[in-house]
């Protein structure tokens, strides 16, 4: 029998699941303080001019579209790969120190001219999108091979969720104090953030570290070394996964709250950061609790079902919001809070409607690619997060807003539907590819295929 790793040493599945979680809470801080502080610093803390941030704001889309390519070569490598750790944890063992250094060089910008300043971002931020892909990719495809009971991947899965949401508020709401203390300062300093981000980035690479130290893929009898040919063929074969990625691709609209809701803050309510605060914060705990909840739905129907139902649910929720109207901060809260639950439970039914497919793909045809099946997880996540800046900023330009003109009804309306509106036809149509799945629910742990991680015990 061919294995996908020759490692003697096992742990439970308790263990790799606390080991995993951990990881990816580790990995969501170091996210998070990029893409919620970069701009920040740059502008406040680099001297970066608003031409230099211009600049630098084309550099993040290059990286963007170089990262959307990058994930299925990288899923393909790690197809290909074949070691004594198997085909995943080889890339999260080597793909940590590199992802803490360059987060922390991201926040040294050299005090020098403003081209040498521009060209330093610009190659470290698109290395560090490449090398970060390297550490995404492998361990979601862990959660998939590690755990063959569905009801404890869906498990595994909404724990990563919850805690990755959680990090992101921990994150969001402690960074600017931790670059405050690590200033040595009265107030904030560019060395601050830098030694406050190495700090962070150190520390969530460690916990990172434990997916390769405490999980294990799968045995199996499926084919390992694998061509360019067999992945691609396969994938293209692999209608489920078409369709969820599709489905989550149309359903780009719930990501625009995300992308929009500081200036949709400002615009509304004016400029006190608190009205951010609150309105991120109710995000925060809806998708907090959806990740813990769904796995139990998840047991008590089809992933399938789910996944419809809740985009209906969502695209309600998005028009009542909207006629509803946003001049109660409390009633809008509690809309956010219900469209966080939504995004939540779209965000663990994803990910573990492509681990069926992987397993469904592996039994029809005797290949098992991990890799480049859940590459689409997070090619998905950066089409679907572009697509939303994307429409946000082409509503923020049809409502003639910039910085300093009067804010007007008409302005505030506009905005309005591209968060509500919007998203809630975006749902509607993101719902119909997911009627084309037709993988069944879970299957129960005695009819799945044997574990290969057992309890050292």
């Amino acid at each position: 029998m061919t294995t996908a790793t020759t490692e003697s040493k096992t742990f439970s599945p308790r263990t790799q699941a606390t080991a995993i979680v951990t990881a990816a809470f580790g990995q969501n801080a170091i996210l998070t303080t990029v893409t919620t502080f970069i701009l920040l610093y740059l502008s406040q803390y680099a001297g970066f001019s608003a031409t230099a941030i211009g600049v630098a704001s084309t550099i993040f889309g290059v990286a963007k579209i170089l990262d959307a390519v990058s994930d299925p070569i990288l899923g393909s490598l790690i197809d290909m790969t074949h070691t004594r750790w198997g085909k995943l944890r080889p890339f999260i063992l080597f793909s940590a120190a590199p992802v803490a250094l360059l987060t922390g060089l991201l926040f040294s910008v050299p005090n020098t001219n403003p081209t040498a300043q521009l060209i330093y971002f610009g190659i470290v931020y698109v290395v560090w999108g490449i090398v970060y892909t390297v550490c995404d990719v492998p361990l979601w495809a862990l959660i998939g091979s590690a755990f063959v009971d569905p009801i404890m991947r869906n498990r595994v899965i909404g724990n990563v969720r919850a805690f990755g949401s959680i990090s992101l508020g921990l994150a969001t709401l402690g960074m600017p104090y931790l670059a405050q203390v690590l200033s040595f300062a009265p107030s904030t300093t560019a060395d601050g953030w830098s030694r406050a981000v190495f700090t962070v980035a150190i520390v969530g690479m460690a916990l990172y570290l434990l997916a390769f130290f405490f999980a294990r893929e799968r045995e199996t009898t499926a084919q390992t070394r694998l061509s360019f040919r067999q992945l691609f063929t396969t994938l293209a074969r692999n209608t489920p996964l078409l369709m969820v990625l599709l489905g989550s691709i149309l359903g780009f609209g719930r990501n625009i709250v995300q992308s929009g809701g500081a200036l949709f803050a400002v615009i509304a309510y004016g400029k006190s950061p608190i009205y951010f605060t609150f309105i991120g914060g109710s995000l925060i705990v809806g998708l907090v609790v959806a990740a813990f909840v769904t796995p139990v739905v998840l047991h008590r129907m089809t992933a399938r079902t789910a996944a419809i139902g809740s985009s209906f649910i969502a695209a309600v929720i998005y028009v009542v919001t909207y006629f509803l109207g946003f001049h109660s901060l409390y009633e809008f809260m509690v809309a956010i809070f219900l469209t966080g639950l939504t995004l939540g439970v779209f965000l663990v039914i994803q990910a573990s409607m492509i681990a069926d497919a992987v397993d469904d793909v592996e039994a029809r045809t005797g290949v098992r690619n991990d890799g480049i099946s859940f590459a689409t997880l997070t090619f998905s996540s950066k089409v679907m997060a572009g697509l939303a800046v994307i429409v946000f900023g082409a509503f923020v330009a049809l409502a003639n807003y910039s910085k300093g003109v009067e804010v007007t009804p008409d302005i505030q309306n506009v905005i309005f539907m591209s968060i509500t509106l919007v998203p809630a036809a975006s749902c509607v149509l993101s719902a119909i590819p997911f009627y084309f799945y037709r993988l069944g629910g879970p299957k129960s742990p005695a009819t799945a295929p044997v574990e290969a991680t057992v309890d050292a015990s």
